[in-house]
């Protein structure tokens, strides 16, 4: 995967009109990658495993109440992302504004993962959820720390239309790996003896695991100080407002927030779909390394075919092909063979990677837009709403799959009702479809085309030309003449 950057930007290229060429290798595209790897190992733990299975079956608390914990982590992410964004707007430190937050938050965020699978000491149903609320907000809060500062970043390393659906194809590539890394939480829970103290051992090593790639994120990534000479002088809350009357981000809120329920629906739901409607609890490891193999596989091809068009036109594409083929999984009976839905899940996959690939690459022309309108540059503010709406996403799709299914009499056990089982197929099918209508819907006629993003970057060009010369015209002594000879 190249990283789409032309090898002699024009005039109007952001690289050329800042004077600067960097761009990450391979490598350090992989070594940024791996970042995400570790944040949706813990963002895919939480709907895989951790609400559905883990805080149910495990820690004994009924479906609703391990529905509302990832919800009152998002209304403290609600405050904390965009603030998070907003102090990496404004740091100055040394080593950068965003680069030195990964080695702050790295250690922080292993040791409350880690606490995440803890046995609650607590006999009291109440005093457990308490526990594993105050774990699961730690986590997010460390969380915080590391993703915002980190994707702020991409767009700055990554200036051109193209080369952030490049480099947003790599952080992608992590981000499906760290569902991976999520799914063999239980496998590994089990090599260390199942229950409570294997969930335990699972979190120590994958706390462990989780902190340490941020050194290498830290020492592979840039900054460009020059995108950052004058720090911006609206205040916290006035930002916040603006965003919000920022047409075309609030369009791509939309699209995202839809689109991410829907992924997250899905992941919540299919250990539930394999496990209790077909009845093979066993395979459901199998089934998500095949789902997400393709994932793997697809995500080039949607990178071939993004280049030369409008990402939104890709979104759309990539949206009506998984919310077709998922409506299809409702005819799925439990005595059909296993290999047609070990053949038919990856199929599925193509059109899942576009979704949370595309809304991430188009985060960077709403940022340049907002310079071109405002004068200011605030990628960790734009960075720490989207990371918010992120996890939203997340937290609303597994409270509402597990309040729904706690209504259909969901509960602890290996033996499911008939109604529970029917809930679980049918929602499986029919729930994340619903989202991707809406995310289609939203996606018609955004405005940030490929086109209208090259004339903002003729502006911003323009601009720098125009400030360029006022300085050098000041720095020129009176009465001088700048012509040679």
């Amino acid at each position: 995967m190249s990283d789409g950057t032309p090898a002699r930007p024009d005039a109007a290229d952001p690289a050329a009109r800042h004077g600067v060429a960097r761009t990450l290798s391979r490598a350090g595209k992989a070594t940024y990658a791996s970042g995400d790897l570790t944040v949706n190992t813990a963002l895919s733990a939480l709907s895989l495993v951790y609400a559905t299975y883990f805080l149910v079956q495990i820690a004994d608390l009924r479906p609703l109440l391990a529905g509302l914990i990832p919800l009152i982590g998002r209304v403290l992410d609600a405050f904390t992302d965009p603030l998070m964004g907003r102090i990496s707007d404004r740091t100055r430190l040394r080593a950068g504004r965003r680069r030195p937050w990964f080695l702050i938050g790295a250690v922080p965020f292993g040791l409350s993962f880690a606490l995440m699978w803890a046995p609650a000491p607590f006999a009291s149903e109440a005093a457990r959820f308490a526990f594993y609320t105050t774990a699961y907000c730690l986590m997010t809060t460390s969380m915080t720390v590391l993703s915002v500062p980190y994707l702020a970043l991409l767009p700055e390393m990554a200036l051109d239309y193209d080369a952030r659906t490049s480099l947003n194809t790599w952080r992608t590539v992590g981000s499906t790996l760290g569902i991976f890394a999520a799914v063999a939480i239980r496998p590994v829970a089990e090599a260390f003896g199942g229950g409570a103290p294997g969930f335990a051992a699972a979190g120590i090593v994958y706390g462990i695991a989780l902190a340490l790639p941020w050194l290498g994120v830290y020492r592979a990534t840039f900054e460009r100080p020059e995108l950052h000479e004058q720090p911006s002088e609206t205040g916290f809350f006035a930002s916040i407002v603006y965003t919000f009357r920022h047409g075309s981000f609030m369009r791509l809120v939309w699209l995202y927030i839809m689109g991410r329920i829907a992924m997250d629906l899905a992941a919540a739901l299919l250990i539930l779909y394999v496990s209790y409607w077909l009845g093979r609890s066993g395979d459901f490891e199998l089934v998500m390394l095949l789902f997400l193999g393709a994932v793997v596989v697809a995500l080039p091809v949607w990178l071939r075919i993004a280049r030369g068009r409008d990402k939104s036109a890709v979104f759309v594409a990539g949206s009506i092909w998984w919310m077709a083929l998922t409506l299809g999984l409702v005819f799925v009976q439990p005595d059909w063979p296993r290999w047609l839905l070990f053949a038919y899940v990856p199929v599925i996959g193509f059109g899942f990677a576009v979704v949370d690939l595309m809304p991430w690459s188009m985060v960077g022309e709403v940022i340049d837009e907002d310079e071109a309108e405002s004068g200011e540059r605030r990628e960790g503010l734009y960075n720490g709403m989207f990371t918010f709406l992120r996890k939203l996403g997340g937290g609303l799709g597994v409270f509402l799959v597990m309040g729904i299914l706690d209504l259909f009499g969901y509960e602890q056990g290996a033996t499911q009702s008939e109604t529970a089982r029917q809930a679980i197929r049918w929602m499986t099918a029919c729930a994340p479809p619903f989202f991707l209508f809406w995310a289609i819907w939203f996606a018609r006629g955004y405005p940030l085309t490929r086109a209208r993003h090259h004339e903002i970057r003729t502006t911003l060009a323009d601009r720098v030309a125009v400030q360029r010369a006022a300085r050098s015209a000041a720095l020129r002594p009176e009465g001088s003449d700048s012509r040679a000879g």
